[in-house]
């Protein structure tokens, strides 16, 4: 009988340790992996393009004053302050590194950009002085930003010729000006294809000398000009 639980105890004791013998096992839970956030990519504006604008132009300046033919001064005629509706069309060609973009664009004005005043000079008689712009050239360089995947903000600096139109006593007299132009504007694509744009630009031609009225005065055309439009790529 002794020797029956003797042997019993030791069959318990070893059965134990053999029970226990992995440890604990921690229960296993599913962790799902944290979103992999990663910036969208500049998209692809590199290419040829061409577009349509519509502008209005206001805070025009140019003050017209008579002079001799040896530079004496006359009398201050008045001051044209031109404005007015504009078209244009334009062909550019953009390169592309990561979210920088840089071009050249040509470009077409043609335009309702005038204003008009009554004189009444003693020597110079009496009437109605128009000045108004007729059309424009521009060659521009464009540099701008991808702020968006799809949204270029950019820069404009170029060079101007327009032709220009003064209009006084019954008589018209066209002359050519050399001139600068600067800007900002934002770009949006609406497809692969198609984008509108918007613009602010300011153009400014210097003075150039026009015989009219039997005298000299020195035209010096300069303007504001803001523009919606439409680009097609190509």
């Amino acid at each position: 009988m002794r020797i029956n639980l003797v042997v019993a105890s030791a069959a318990v004791l070893f059965s134990v340790p053999s029970a226990y013998a992995g440890g604990y096992i921690a229960p296993v839970v599913d962790v799902e992996p944290a979103p992999v956030i990663v910036a969208p990519a500049a998209s692809d504006w590199q290419g040829g393009y061409a577009g349509i604008t519509l502008g209005y132009a206001f805070g025009g300046d140019d003050r017209v004053g008579a002079y001799t033919a040896d530079d004496r001064f006359i009398a201050n005629l008045g001051d044209a302050e031109i404005s007015g509706a504009n078209g244009g069309l334009h062909v550019g060609y953009r390169w592309q590194r990561n979210r920088w973009v840089i071009g050249p664009e040509l470009s077409y004005t043609f335009s309702n950009i005038s204003d008009d005043f009554g004189y009444d000079v003693p020597g110079l008689g009496s009437g109605t002085f128009k000045s108004e712009v007729d059309d424009l050239w521009a060659l521009k360089l464009k540099t701008g930003y991808l702020a968006r995947p799809d949204t270029l903000v950019y820069g404009i600096a170029g060079y101007q010729e327009g032709n220009f139109t003064l209009s006084a006593g019954g008589s018209d007299v066209e002359y050519d000006a050399d001139g600068y132009v600067v800007g900002l504007g934002v770009e949006r694509l609406i497809n692969d294809r198609l984008s509108v744009t918007g613009e602010w630009e300011y153009s400014d031609f210097g003075t150039t000398d026009v015989e009219i009225l039997g005298a000299n005065t020195s035209a010096s055309s300069s303007f504001h000009n803001v523009k919606v439009g439409l680009n097609f790529r190509f």
